[in-house]
């Protein structure tokens, strides 16, 4: 199934995309009235894009039988939209054949491009390549520098410039949190014959004002975001993003605050073991979600992760949409 060409024009074009979390009950069952209020809350918040089957949508849904249901539920409540039509990115991880498998779900759901997990135990840089080759003969794909502290792998300037030349490759996320391994993404794709045709989006929760701001090797910037720190008080984050573009020298000043609130969302202070769970409290404390529940019953807050929400959402208060998502809230969980 081809994607359409407006939706990779809005994806080059550059734009907000939250990574979608996953709404449970407190039986750890999908919760599909919460999961489409999150989808409303996102599109109403002016996101041009969802990426869902991520990270933070929580990899767990495949063993759990969700992941269908999560990316059909997703597009389903998009396609309700009266406005632009969003951009539809579906994660994919695992093996070529798993890879390839859950693109194509994606693809007859009608999603737009695949964000390609590189966590492949065992795998070289040359077999990461073929496997994008595989998935991008389904659906364009989105390469995916993961952090190390979440288990992705080390990869080098020459791996991001083959990727960039393959025709299927529209755009790279950057989530190293490592600004000497973004500089290689950049590096490499600065080096690819395809560099105008590959658009770089920034993952980098620890330092997004940074990274939508910098001038990069080659020229190149970061036109957009792909950021599991937007799946909470996105509005606020829309309002951010186009500031950005309009009157960016006025933005440099609040970049340590963003990092400052991510730090306490994503529980930096324990090597990210609340990551999903922050998230989760920040939209339980707005009535979107019912709690901060897990597939994995071991995954929850960390000790003090709680006060340090408190805290930033008080400093900060330019950075959270709680009047939004009040106002309009009720009409989302229909």
């Amino acid at each position: 199934m081809p994607t359409p060409p407006s939706a990779l024009s809005r994806l080059r074009a550059g734009t907000v995309i939250p990574a979608h979390p996953l709404a449970l009950t407190a039986d750890r069952v999908f919760d599909e009235r919460r999961q489409a209020a999150l989808t409303r809350y996102y599109l109403a918040a002016g996101a041009g894009g969802l990426a869902v089957g991520v990270h933070t949508t929580q990899f767990e849904i495949r063993r759990a039988g969700l992941l269908k249901p999560v990316l059909r539920l997703a597009a389903d409540v998009a396609a309700e939209s009266a406005g632009e039509r969003p951009v539809l990115v579906a994660g994919a991880c695992g093996p070529t054949a798993q890879a390839v498998a859950e693109a194509e779900l994606a693809a007859s759901l009608g999603y737009d491009a695949v964000l390609l997990s590189p966590v492949v135990p065992g795998a070289s840089e040359d077999d990461l390549l073929a496997r994008a080759a595989a998935v991008g003969e389904v659906l364009p794909v989105i390469g995916f520098y993961l952090q190390a502290a979440i288990g992705g792998p080390v990869l080098s300037r020459g791996f991001w410039r083959a990727l960039a030349d393959q025709p299927s490759t529209v755009a790279v996320k950057v989530a190293a949190f490592d600004r000497y391994r973004s500089l290689d993404v950049a590096h490499g794709v600065a080096a690819s014959d395809r560099a105008d045709q590959v658009t770089l989006y920034t993952g980098n929760d620890d330092h997004i004002i940074g990274d939508l701001l910098a001038e990069l090797p080659g020229g190149l910037r970061f036109t957009g975001g792909l950021l599991g720190q937007w799946a909470v008080w996105t509005r606020a984050a829309v309002e951010m993003f186009d500031g950005l573009r309009n009157d960016p020298a006025s933005w440099w000043g609040r970049a340590t605050a963003l990092t400052d609130a991510n730090a306490a969302v994503f529980d930096a202070a324990n090597a990210f073991a609340g990551c999903i769970a922050g998230v989760h409290e920040v939209l339980r404390r707005q009535g979107l979600l019912d709690g901060t529940w897990c597939l994995d019953p071991g995954e929850g807050l960390s000790p003090g992760q709680a006060e340090e929400l408190t805290r930033v959402s008080a400093a900060y208060p330019w950075l959270t949409d709680d009047d939004f998502v009040a106002e309009h809230r009720d009409a989302w969980l229909r």
